[in-house]
């Protein structure tokens, strides 16, 4: 990977703290834990699951006999077992809003849509 690529990962990464941030202070104005906590729980869980995918794509990138495709792809269906596990657990508990977390959840869609945005303008 380049160092353009690099500093383009690590923007990214930035950006979705800054929209995860900029969506938990507006669900402040509902003045509902429920909301709030379904979006930071739906930020936390994409931004953790979006940086597990970088680094398992960068050690299948970056070495690419020493990690196998089939490892790749037990560590995806692992990772989609744990975030999916998390996901029912957060809404059987209850004590988060269903829409708050899929709100929450967009973050990272929101910053790579933003990205993208900006590279083309």
């Amino acid at each position: 990977m380049t160092s353009r690529d690099d500093q383009l990962l690590k923007n990214v990464g930035r950006l979705n703290w800054l929209v995860l941030l900029l969506m938990v202070l507006i669900s402040l104005f509902w003045q509902s834990r429920a909301v709030s906590l379904g979006v930071i729980a739906g930020g936390l869980l994409v931004i953790l699951n979006f940086g597990w995918m970088g680094h398992s794509l960068l050690k299948v990138i970056s070495s690419p006999q020493a990690y196998s495709p089939r490892g790749f792809k037990r560590n995806y269906f692992f990772r989609l077992l744990v975030v999916g596990g998390a996901i029912y657990i957060l809404l059987v508990r209850g004590e988060v809003h269903p829409l708050a977390l899929v709100v929450g959840l967009s973050v990272v869609v929101v910053s790579l849509l933003l990205t993208t945005l900006k590279r083309l303008y």
